[in-house]
């Protein structure tokens, strides 16, 4: 998120990102489940062709919202390809963001960064701009695939996000993924948070 170009996946290749074998390893219900209730508002960065957008949409219910935002206007046009004439067309914000902002004003309670923060060349603004959106009570989950990001990679992320006063929580396990949970706050039941480095990170 500065004046360099960012490094995406095209739209051109992106059926690679939304394919029926990806959902036999990275179910999004599956994933996703502990963190987003009905009445949610969530917010997905680097919404792609929306592998994860409709599943998430279904979870938040009628009551609920999902502001799916991309850098490439084709990967929104994917989007709104699938959810036009559905029940999701009214539940799901699309919304293109710019190279420096993420340009969403709105308070939300969950925020879905997967796969992406590696290809923000300003990550410090990135989580500087989520600290001002994000609920108090609110979690963001960072998934980053081992093959871009190493260990020092994602521990340098982490600490971008706790300059910005986010706490980082172990993660969920996910195949081929480094991750980690931010949050502004102890969640409740938990009198004292993990801020050790290796047990912010869950790798296979």
């Amino acid at each position: 998120m500065n004046k360099k170009k960012p490094h995406v996946c095209p739209v051109e290749r992106s059926g690679s990102l939304d394919s029926k074998l990806r959902k036999l390893f990275q179910n999004p219900k599956k994933l996703l489940k502990p963190y987003i209730r009905k009445g949610m508002t969530v917010l997905e960065i680097g919404c792609g062709p929306g592998f994860f957008t409709l599943d998430m949409a279904e979870m938040v219910g009628e009551s609920g919202k999902i502001i799916a935002v991309d850098l490439q206007e084709g990967m929104l046009e994917k989007v709104k390809s699938k959810i036009s004439g559905t029940q999701f067309e009214q539940r799901i914000k699309l919304h293109k963001c710019s190279e420096i902002s993420i340009g969403i004003s709105e308070q939300v309670d969950f925020v879905l960064l997967f796969y992406m923060v590696h290809e923000v060349p300003d990550q410090p603004k990135l989580f500087s701009q989520l600290a001002s959106i994000l609920k108090p009570d609110g979690q963001i989950l960072i998934a980053e695939p081992p093959f871009h990001v190493s260990a020092r990679k994602f521990q340098r992320m982490l600490q971008q996000a706790r300059d910005q006063g986010f706490i980082n929580l172990q993660g969920p396990k996910i195949l081929f993924s480094k991750t980690a949970i931010l949050t502004a706050m102890s969640r409740p039941g938990l009198s004292t948070p993990r801020l050790a480095p290796q047990q912010s990170m869950q790798e296979t």
